[in-house]
């Protein structure tokens, strides 16, 4: 097992706000959670950031923590803020950019 495997196992509280930081020009991520039924990672982007169109074979859940994203599944853009939460089901291809500096929870679920 590995070491975040351990702390991830370790009962704590956080605040997932602070968890991970913004870095000028970057997408930050930091796995909180890695299992075979799914993994929880947090990511800072720093505005203009985007992660290019691609697939998951597995379901996801993009909560945003802070800030502002646009979130485009199989075409479609949602424009997401603060305190709200998309899914983006298996296999339909996706994207993100970050409208301002956004943090975002995303939980894959492999099972």
């Amino acid at each position: 097992m590995s070491e975040m495997q351990k702390e991830s196992l370790t009962a704590k509280v956080l605040n997932l706000v602070e968890v991970v930081g913004y870095q000028d020009g970057s997408v930050v991520s930091r796995v909180l959670l890695k299992q075979k039924g799914g993994n929880v990672t947090l990511f800072a982007f720093d505005a203009g950031q985007e992660l290019s169109e691609h697939t998951a074979p597995f379901d996801a859940l993009v909560n945003v923590l802070e800030g502002e994203v646009e979130v485009t599944i199989s075409g479609m853009p949602f424009r997401l803020v603060t305190g709200e939460m998309v899914i983006m089901p298996a296999n339909q291809p996706h994207a993100l950019k970050a409208i301002s500096r956004f943090k975002m929870m995303l939980t894959m679920i492999r099972s």
